[in-house]
């Protein structure tokens, strides 16, 4: 398993939950190498831009956008899957697959770029 690390925009994200919806998503997120080169598991997705590689993880409500950078995770976002609805719905996207049209979305990737430039979570 790899360790996994919250920028500061991922942490103040997820500690908008309870403590328990806390404990349960955390405990759900976990991330193996061989996760990452199948992807057979439908909770996984990768997007891709400009060569750059970005995995989702979904956990009920919940999808936490992350790369994997040497032997951790970091995590950029974590967000509520009304909020993809939301994005979706306002950037007239198509409603097909979920990575596929947020891969094509540059308010998403501004999004993710947000959380690749915010300090780690202390």
């Amino acid at each position: 398993m790899l360790q996994i690390v919250f920028n500061e925009i991922s942490a103040a994200e997820i500690s908008q939950l309870g403590t328990l919806e806390q404990l349960e998503l955390l405990d759900e997120f976990k991330v193996r190498e061989e996760d990452l080169q199948h992807l057979e598991d439908e909770r996984f997705g990768k997007i891709e831009r400009d060569g750059k590689e970005l995995y989702r993880f979904r956990s009920r409500d919940w999808r936490f956008y992350f790369e994997v950078l040497d032997d951790h995770v970091k995590v950029h976002r974590v967000l509520h899957k009304n909020t993809f609805q939301d994005f979706l719905f306002r950037s007239k996207l198509p409603f097909g697959g979920e990575d596929e049209e947020l891969a094509q979305s540059k308010q998403f990737w501004h999004l993710i770029d947000e959380g690749r430039n915010a300090k780690p979570s202390a």
